[in-house]
């Protein structure tokens, strides 16, 4: 199911992946800057985490929706994300058995993170689930973005390819115990692995399920 929504920034659209069953969160996962909602490791977490009982929203930022081809900066996609996320809740709780209590996690790949990283606490979400997470420009390790991923002040997965030039598992700094880091064996920054790699996607359905499980609990 898509739906549009008005936002600062322009119309955001949703698309929705209802839990099957009884539904116990629901997980809202936005882009990166340089691609869509077919992300590979966002449409396989689309089809892999309903039937436990999770469902997942996945958002195209505005800029997306009208054809553009370069990410606005951080306080626009940020704009675009707010009111998308509310909405995810409203309609959760005002549908037949609606939400009450069942929490919300927000989340994305690259950019995405980064947005769900600095508006977590803001929108109310459980945790964070950070794929692929710019820790820095490519080539450019000095310009660190951790702060935004250290300042979450909620629980927060990471999932990182040993290949991505935006930062490898091996770059990040302590972390809080609040924060847990999966560092895959392979993956670059769309986490494609070379032909004689195995892909590593069913690994990261396996960490995100296994963490929201401990987050929220299992399904009854």
């Amino acid at each position: 199911m898509e739906v549009l929504v008005q936002t600062p920034a322009g119309e955001a659209r949703i698309t929705r992946l209802p839990a099957h069953g009884s539904r116990r969160a629901v997980l809202v996962l936005g882009h990166g800057a340089g691609g869509g909602i077919d992300a590979p490791d966002l449409q396989v977490l689309a089809a892999a985490l309903p039937p436990g009982g999770v469902e997942v929203a996945l958002v195209e930022q505005p800029w997306r929706v009208t054809g553009k081809r370069i990410a606005p900066q951080p306080k626009v996609l940020d704009a675009g994300w707010l009111p998308v996320v509310e909405q995810v809740r409203r309609d959760a709780e005002g549908a037949k058995g609606g939400l009450g209590q069942v929490p919300i996690i927000v989340g994305g790949r690259s950019a995405g993170a980064r947005v769900a990283c600095r508006t977590g606490q803001a929108v109310g979400a459980v945790g964070v689930l950070a794929l692929a997470f710019p820790l820095h420009p490519p080539g450019k390790p000095d310009k660190s973005r951790a702060d935004e991923l250290l300042g979450t002040g909620l629980p927060t997965l990471i999932v990182q390819g040993a290949t991505d030039p935006f930062g490898t598992g091996a770059e990040f700094p302590e972390l809080p115990k609040t924060h847990r880091l999966v560092a895959l064996p392979a993956g670059n920054h769309e986490f494609a692995v070379r032909k004689d790699q195995p892909s590593v996607l069913d690994a990261i359905v396996d960490a995100v399920a296994a963490w929201i499980d401990d987050l929220v609990g299992h399904r009854a």
